[in-house]
């Protein structure tokens, strides 16, 4: 089932897009008042059960959470029930491959230390708060993530990187790197 309604959410909370940007199913996707949400020409967000045969264990969720973050989605991405959250910036370049299920996560959710941890939970803007350790992400072009594979805070993938299913990702990793584990490392370069 496309969701092309779903575009109307979508323009409601400022979220832009591109040409041709095919919904299956149905989509959480959500701009924080004064962030930055921007998906590419030719995209498609798969969040139907049957529209990814890995098996999607939930709807796709985009999400900025903080006024200043930003999310920007480059042209000919697909992405099949992944989870996008920025509270600082998640950057993702064109023809780049979202398995089923990932996780891109610039930030923490939460403090380490338990102290800042209790005051975030009595925070009344509901964990709106600097208190939340993030950095941001970068995607290169022509990437390919593998499904279940979790992307955290701080991690660059160079163009053409490939992580293999189910890694745990964080750090930099040059160019046409094979990525695999948890956590996750290099094991090979792809030949151009």
């Amino acid at each position: 089932m496309n969701s092309n309604w779903f575009k109307i959410v979508m323009k409601a909370t400022k979220v832009k897009y591109g040409k041709k940007l095919l919904l299956k199913g149905v989509p959480v996707i959500f701009n924080k008042k004064g962030a930055t949400l921007s998906i590419g020409d030719n995209c498609s967000i798969k969040s139907s059960f049957l529209s990814n045969l890995v098996g999607l264990y939930s709807r796709s969720i985009i999400v900025t959470r903080a006024p200043c973050a930003e999310i920007i989605i480059g042209n000919n991405v697909g992405i099949s029930g992944a989870t996008i959250y920025a509270r600082n910036s998640i950057r993702s370049g064109d023809n780049t491959a979202i398995g089923g299920n990932c996780k891109i996560l610039d930030n923490d959710f939460h403090p380490i230390e338990y102290e800042p941890r209790n005051r975030l939970l009595d925070d009344p803007n509901g964990g709106d708060s600097d208190l939340v350790p993030s950095k941001p992400i970068v995607i290169g072009k022509n990437c390919f993530i593998g499904c279940n594979s979790i992307i955290l805070k701080g991690t660059v993938l160079g163009d053409g990187c490939v992580v293999g299913a189910g890694a745990v990702v964080s750090g930099k990793f040059e160019e046409n790197s094979v990525i695999v584990g948890n956590p996750a490392k290099e094991i090979k370069k792809l030949e151009q």
